[in-house]
């Protein structure tokens, strides 16, 4: 009984932590996302579609240096992109890290070690 009471008030906290974090996470997004909104004229800033009130959501808050903390308010760290965008911004980016070798998360990637061709000399070989 004892194990089934810790695992439930272990969740309890775990649910209370994810909570918290998204509702700080939100509370982050909107401060930023309604200064750039007020600063910046509703259009994305790669491919120039312009944005209205029925479509603004799609319009996202691009943080230049990656850096979701980093919020100055005359907004030099922010440009809007549509989420299309967005999504290719952020891509080039992990592509751009993964080759020089670094993880997102800032460390060494680990090397590939897969060879699609290691056994192929062979089986031409045995086909012969």
């Amino acid at each position: 009984m004892k194990k089934s009471s810790n695992k439930a008030a272990s969740g309890e906290r775990l649910d209370r932590l994810v909570a918290k974090a998204r509702q700080e996470s939100e509370q982050r997004g909107h401060g930023y996302r309604e200064q750039a909104l007020k600063l910046y004229p509703w259009i994305c800033g790669r491919c120039g579609r312009e944005f209205t009130r029925s479509n603004l959501a799609e319009l996202t808050v691009h943080h230049k240096n990656h850096d979701h903390d980093y919020n100055p308010a005359d907004g030099s760290n922010w440009e809007l992109l549509c989420l299309y965008c967005h999504d290719n911004e952020h891509q080039r980016h992990t592509e751009a890290l993964a080759s020089q070798g670094i993880a997102l998360d800032g460390t060494k990637a680990p090397a590939a070690t897969f060879n699609p061709f290691a056994g192929l000399k062979n089986m031409l070989d045995n086909k012969k």
